[in-house]
């Protein structure tokens, strides 16, 4: 399950292994009916089947029988007391059940920026805007005159076609 979880993070959240692995269960928010994942702010809206499979993974973690391991916050609990998991040993074990940790974070990015403006993504993700914005330019995305901020309000003087008795 350790590895389901990990791998879902990667693939719908566009996260390297050295960020997820520094997760902990308080960067898993839930109020009963909607789930989020802090990577960045605001926070990620977790689907539902993945919130039930990250449900069950938080209530059985592996990694927390020993004495000092036992009240651990990491989402990923390594080997050694208040250790968090280290990534490469993750990237090999998704590595093994067929998840290439780099071609998929990466595919995974270039697809939210498809999809999303790039200040958007990185907000949500907890991404530099330099880099979102360069990705973007790399996959073609069409949101390259996206203006970042608040579009609520109108600028002052401004008043759409057509009110001016026209």
């Amino acid at each position: 399950m350790r590895l389901r979880v990990a791998g879902v993070i990667v693939l719908l959240y566009a996260q390297p292994l050295t960020r997820v692995v520094q997760l902990t269960v308080d960067d898993v928010l839930h109020d009963g009916e909607a789930m989020l994942l802090r990577l960045g702010e605001p926070a990620s809206p977790v689907p539902a089947p993945v919130a039930a499979l990250l449900l069950a993974y938080i209530a059985n973690r592996g990694n927390m029988n020993t004495a000092t391991n036992q009240a651990s916050r990491w989402l990923f609990p390594g080997r050694r007391a208040g250790q968090p998991a280290r990534p490469d040993h993750l990237s090999a074990l998704l590595g093994e059940i067929g998840i290439p940790v780099a071609a998929a974070r990466s595919a995974a990015i270039r697809q939210q920026l498809l999809e999303l403006p790039a200040p958007v993504v990185a907000d949500a993700l907890g991404y530099h805007d330099k880099t979102t914005s360069r990705l973007l330019r790399e996959t073609g995305g069409t949101w390259s005159r996206y203006a970042a901020g608040n579009h609520t309000r109108s600028p002052p003087g401004w008043a759409p076609r057509g009110t001016h008795g026209s």
